[in-house]
């Protein structure tokens, strides 16, 4: 059997105001054709899954271009054409192909093209013909689209927030891909609106109860796959929202059947899945009354996962006022002010204006007399699937009683390495504020006693009424009561 797989991905911050050019794919990963590496990066799931199941069984595999970018704005047209082209072409040149196996992420939006992974894929069928065999593993925060379902015979999301499954959901893929084209088995989709957006931390209830139930239907009774589509919501487009996707074993009626039944199980639950977001001072006094240990503060809000700029000082500012003592703050993206630490060398003592360069949404600038404690040429800290990510030079900066890691790379924060490489110790200390929404957790909660989901401002706010929605369909929960 020839197989192809290849991979393009992004997330798209429709109200970010920072581009997403060729450059950001380039700066993440980029590989063209046949060279990405043995390690997972991103979007690279199913090609690595592709390349183990091909030597155990024989398959000759064609690996086209992967690349990602970090979260930001709308992609540029340029960017998307110029990436979607080469991926397209590559799978041209691979002809003739019995399955195609990508990495998508599903809420990528490009100037002219709200629906870049469905765009893709009805191109990806035309060439290749309604036998071929199309999978796709793809983001819990997409925007699943009608030309998305039409145009693939499986669509596998993450079914874990934060994302610690790509490779089992890639293996997925590529296996029922397999089954599909040895005739074993005819996915039959369906798919179900919950008229609202809800993030589900499978980190607790009662999320991680109904993730676990899912998983259990997966291969019994017909079922062949469950993917709850959570939606993303800072993506101004009409399919933005929660989903459920069912694949049965052509089964139709099965498949719409659970679908409803499990939507309406999702949409009951909604109040509890939505975190409980207080203001910054509010976290503040909650973490510093917490007497038995290490308080995590997620800056949900300047997220670089959702396409903030990750510069934001609405945090900082209120430590800093309060006096905070015993605390940490990273990633806060700044190159201008790593280069300004690189110059004077570690053990300098500096007075450096950081952060707030962006936007409004990103605050006011800060400025500090700190000490460089610590400096790093492009650390890599760990990410989700123990994937390497790079965060450029890096600097410990000591102002106060507070810590701050400042990149020249762009991303939200994963692994607690990103901290400890610079010899921040992250034991001692009261409160620690990661620029994260979710994908923090994995690793953080082996330091953390307490964590608070902070309701700061920021492009990735978690109060979608201060956004100015063009596009969506209406009604949406929490935008909209219920109907």
């Amino acid at each position: 059997m020839r197989v192809f797989s290849g991979a393009l991905g992004t997330e798209t911050n429709t109200f970010g105001p920072m581009p997403t050019g060729l450059a950001s794919f380039k700066e993440r990963f980029y590989y063209p054709a046949g060279q990405h590496p043995e390690k997972l990066t991103g979007y690279s799931g199913p090609l690595l899954a592709a390349r183990l199941q091909s030597k155990s069984k024989g398959w000759t595999l064609i690996e086209g271009m992967v690349a990602g970018a970090v979260p930001g704005g709308k992609t540029t047209r340029l960017a998307y054409e110029t990436l979607r082209d080469e991926l397209l072409g590559d799978l041209k040149a691979a002809m003739p192909v019995d399955m195609v196996v990508l990495g998508l992420h599903g809420a990528m939006v490009a100037e002219g093209y709200d629906d870049c992974e469905g765009d893709l894929l009805m191109r990806a069928r035309a060439i290749v013909g309604r036998s071929v065999v199309i999978g796709v593993e793809f983001d819990p925060h997409s925007h699943l689209s009608t030309k998305m379902v039409s145009n693939a015979d499986i669509l596998i999301a993450m079914k874990e927030y934060p994302h610690t499954d790509v490779m089992e959901r890639a293996h997925e893929v590529v296996s029922i891909c397999a089954d599909t084209v040895a005739g074993n088995i005819k996915p039959t989709a369906a798919v179900i609106d919950c008229h609202m957006v809800v993030p589900l931390h499978t980190s607790r209830q009662p999320a991680r109860g109904f993730i676990d139930r899912i998983q259990t239907m997966e291969g019994q009774d017909g079922v062949l796959s469950i993917s709850v589509l959570q939606g993303f919501p800072w993506g101004d487009v009409a399919e933005m929202g929660t989903k459920i996707l069912v694949y049965t074993n052509n089964n139709p009626q099965l498949a719409e059947t659970l679908a409803r039944q499990l939507a309406n199980e999702l949409i009951s639950m909604r109040e509890q899945l939505a975190p409980i977001y207080p203001t910054i001072d509010e976290a503040l006094d909650e973490a510093l009354a917490f007497k038995d240990g290490t308080v995590v503060l997620a800056d949900g809000a300047d997220n670089a996962g959702a396409g903030a700029a990750s510069d934001s000082t609405f945090i900082l500012r209120r430590m800093i006022e309060r006096g905070v003592n015993d605390a940490a703050l990273g990633p806060l993206w700044d190159p201008v002010a790593v280069r300004t630490a690189f110059e004077a060398g570690e053990g300098a003592h500096l007075p450096i204006r950081i952060g707030g360069k962006i936007g409004p949404m990103s605050g006011d600038p800060v400025d500090l007399d700190c000490v460089v404690k610590k400096l790093s040429i492009d650390l890599r800290m760990t990410g989700l699937a123990n994937a390497s990510i790079s965060m450029g030079d890096c600097a410990l900066l000591h102002a106060g009683g507070i810590e701050i890691v400042v990149t020249t790379k762009r991303n939200q924060a994963i692994g607690t390495d990103l901290f400890t490489q610079l010899r921040c110790n992250l034991a001692n200390k009261k409160i620690i504020v990661v620029k994260s929404m979710q994908h923090f957790y994995a690793s953080f909660v082996e330091v953390a006693a307490k964590v608070i989901y902070v309701g700061a401002p920021g492009t990735s706010t978690s109060d979608l009424s201060t956004l100015n929605f063009e596009n969506i369909r209406r009604p949406k929960w929490p935008l909209d009561d219920f109907v």
